[in-house]
């Protein structure tokens, strides 16, 4: 099987039902197949924040977590992931992003080359106009990087994968929980100061065999804070749990006698702190969308004409779209779901 059959039956498995570790280990194993990768980062991502919900990391990664994070959240550098998943073309390499000057990224010289990393080839993995993932894939520091053809191909695949996660969340439940919300306390090195049996619970459905003392998900929520001073308020970041639980997390400095501290709250998310994540999430456009919402809002078709100065005909084939691509075959069932959690 030639190359080009192999991306395709990776494409392929794309729309395979995968759950997003499965989705994550198989492209992976894959790709390899396709271009040489010394080590590889994959994430999940919340779609409004680009905060990272799940990842797994091949060594020497794993190693250099928090310098990863540091960069990425609090340092100006080349191939953001939040900046690919916002720009015209969400993949890119450290060569072509430098113009070949690898050292010119603070990220190559103090957190990959430490390591003996070279070139990276990162992508935002965006559907709809909405990143669900993002893959990184590196080369052992030497004179050569990813070449053109290599990031055409990554370029290609990209789509899919965004789609193959968002599939993935589909089999969520926004229902009420018996365990509610719990917190952790940070020191400044992003150690556990104290935790709330709640918050237990909710990391071990985060990440039920995990590696480190934090899920992904809290290292995220709590490192953003370094640059939360450039947003209005600090994000809420939505997480599947394993379960298939939604949950909410969002953080905050604490201040006082015995240093700074950051707290992470952990709680079931609610419909409304999901808001339009969940319209996202089962695919409806833009002008679904702004139909769907005002008719959650309990507006009728007439209304919704003279709102959005729309034909009465337009809206009522956006309401069929909204109830195929959610499942259900009445308005009522539309509302139930995205604003209860359950049919």
């Amino acid at each position: 099987m030639g190359a080009a059959d192999r991306l395709e039956v990776l494409i392929q498995r794309c729309y395979a039902g995968l759950d997003a570790d499965q989705l994550r280990s198989e492209t992976l194993i894959r790709l390899r197949t396709l271009m040489t990768i010394d080590a590889a980062f994959f994430a999940t991502v919340d779609p409004a924040t680009v905060l990272f919900t799940s990842a797994s990391a091949d060594e020497p990664l794993t190693s250099v977590t928090e310098q990863f994070l540091a960069n990425e959240f609090g340092q100006d550098d080349v191939n953001k992931f939040a900046a690919l998943a916002a720009g015209p073309d969400p993949v890119s390499s450290l060569g072509h992003a430098t113009n070949g000057e690898w050292p010119s990224s603070a990220r190559y010289g103090e957190v990959m080359r430490p390591i003996g990393l070279g070139d990276e080839l990162r992508a935002a993995l965006v559907s709809n106009g909405r990143c669900w993932g993002v893959i990184c894939l590196h080369r052992e520091d030497a004179d050569t990087g990813f070449s053109e053809q290599e990031i055409q191909l990554v370029r290609r695949l990209g789509p899919h994968l965004a789609e193959g996660l968002r599939r993935s969340l589909l089999t969520a439940a926004v229902g009420s929980a018996e365990v509610g919300p719990g917190v952790v306390v940070l020191n400044s090195k992003h150690e556990i100061v104290s935790v709330s049996a709640e918050a237990e619970h909710w990391m071990a459905e985060l990440e039920p065999e995990r590696r480190t003392e934090l899920p992904m998900a809290v290292r995220a929520a709590a490192v953003q804070l370094e640059r939360v001073h450039e947003l209005p308020q600090a994000p809420v970041l939505k997480v599947r749990t394993t379960s298939g639980r939604w949950l909410a997390l969002h953080a905050s400095t604490l201040r006082g006698a015995d240093g700074q501290r950051t707290a992470v709250v952990i709680e079931p998310a609610t419909a409304a702190q999901l808001g339009s994540f969940l319209l996202d999430l089962y695919g409806l456009t833009p002008a679904q969308q702004r139909v769907t919402e005002l008719l959650l809002k309990g507006y009728s078709t007439r209304q919704i004409v003279d709102r959005l100065c729309l034909s009465q005909y337009t809206v009522q084939e956006h309401v069929r779209a909204a109830l195929d691509k959610v499942g259900v075959g009445s308005r009522r069932e539309l509302v139930t779901v995205l604003l209860r959690g359950s049919a």
